[in-house]
């Protein structure tokens, strides 16, 4: 028998222990597991001691047990949780299908007289105007007047490429082809622009301007901020509204005046030269100013402050006359009254201008003169419509044609006067 390190008694190869050696609980009280391990002959011996090599007993495998089984109800717990809220966030593990109403018979037909059903037939006879010349470059829109290709828009919209430049028109359909200006009038500010090589074409038919009443419904097509096909509703809100556009030239040649219809269907810059068609699809009128929060009135090229609810519009009667001029002549007439009025008058009514200077302020011979009108004279109505401004007047005169007879009513020398006079005319540009 040899002995370890530690002096306690240890059997050699083949040796038993005696049972009160054995059996003794101090010999392992005084065990250290993490002593070096004893040495005898012929190599080492185990640094474990036997007791330490036996079965675990059965308490400590229950609680084995117990931490097994704890251990998976929470991982159990967990993936459950985790389950239990994507089902929540997503409705389950199949893809989602949404509840979507069955098609019925109608849905896809539309009243012609509804908005939906007016813009579907007007659409296809709306065009938008890309024109570059002059170093300026803008978008505006035009429509189709017959299968010749004949397209009315604004005077401002295509001005830019009246000596030079390029005018493209884009059709519903996508179609891009080139356009050339037939005729065009800044007093009016209309002109007709003609593409060829086009087929299928769709004219928009031409309504009654005189016949629109206030509350009237509209709608309003065009291409505001190059957004081509956009439409937009509400009613005619005006008639006879004199307004004023253009005068960049400061001499006053390229002034407009208009006696227009006032609407509050949304146009923007870009709905110049588009159709305001009324609740038949029938043009009455075509865009051409705003009154913006920024610029006062003016041409929608102009007019940055957007769409307040007010818009002008030509009427189509005056538009009609002009563009057949211009297609027929190349130029459109203006009426005229033959007398120069004072505009920097201030009080009411426009007055014709008293000095001589510069020419007679009553044109010998015209049709103020034959009617009996002085310099000096303050006309203050139009066929009874009350006049506040030279403007005004102007705007009334060119509601008119050529050859159309007007009752003035003027004050010369602090009385009341009533004449007739045959309008005259003089040939715009």
């Amino acid at each position: 028998m040899t002995t370890p390190a530690h002096g306690t008694p240890m059997p050699a190869p083949g040796e038993q222990l005696p049972p009160s050696t054995a059996n003794s609980p101090g010999q392992w009280q005084s065990y250290d597991p993490w002593a070096a391990s004893p040495v005898r002959a012929g190599g080492l011996v185990p640094a474990v001691p036997p007791a330490l090599l036996e079965p675990p007993r059965r308490t400590s495998r229950r609680g084995g047990l117990l931490i097994g089984a704890t251990l998976l109800a929470l991982v159990a717990g967990g993936i459950g949780g985790g389950i239990g809220a994507y089902i929540e966030r997503n409705g389950g593990i199949t893809e989602v299908e949404l509840p979507q109403a069955a098609a019925e018979p109608g849905d896809r037909d539309r009243d012609p007289q509804s908005v939906a059903g007016i813009a579907g037939a007007a659409l296809p006879g709306v065009v938008t105007l890309h024109v570059e010349g002059a170093g300026r470059q803008g978008t505006g829109t035009g429509f189709v007047l017959d299968g010749r290709g004949h397209i009315l828009t604004n005077n401002h919209v295509v001005e830019s490429a009246a000596r030079s430049g390029d005018i493209s028109v884009t059709f519903k359909g996508g179609e891009v082809v080139r356009g050339e200006i037939v005729g065009r009038d800044s007093g009016y500010d209309l002109a007709v622009v003609r593409v060829r090589g086009v087929s299928g074409l769709k004219p928009l038919p031409l309504g009654d301007s005189d016949a629109v009443r206030v509350g009237d419904p509209v709608v309003a097509i065009g291409a505001p901020y190059d957004l081509a096909g956009t439409v937009t509703t509400g009613i005619i809100s005006a008639k006879e509204r004199p307004i004023t556009a253009g005068g960049d030239k400061g001499d006053g040649s390229d002034i407009s005046y208009v006696d227009a219809l006032q609407t509050d269907a949304p146009i923007n810059p870009g709905n110049s030269g588009g159709p305001l068609v009324d609740a038949k699809g029938r043009v009455i009128g075509i865009n051409s100013a705003i009154r913006a929060a920024d610029s006062g009135s003016g041409a929608l090229d102009g007019a940055q402050g957007g769409s307040i609810g007010l818009g002008f519009a030509i009427p189509i009667n005056q538009g009609k006359r002009v563009a057949e001029e211009l297609i027929n002549t190349g130029r459109a007439t203006h009426p005229v009254i033959g007398v120069t009025l004072d505009l920097e008058y201030t009080g009411d009514g426009a007055r014709v201008r008293a000095e001589r200077s510069g020419g007679a302020p009553v044109k010998p011979g015209g049709p103020g003169d034959e009617a009996g009108i002085e310099p000096g004279d303050v006309i203050t109505a139009v066929d009874g419509a009350r006049v506040h401004s030279g403007e005004e007047l102007i705007v009334k005169i060119r509601s008119h044609r050529p050859g159309d007879r007007l009752k003035l009513t003027l004050e010369r020398d602090g009385k009341e006067r009533s004449l007739e006079l045959t309008l005259g005319s003089a040939s715009g540009g």
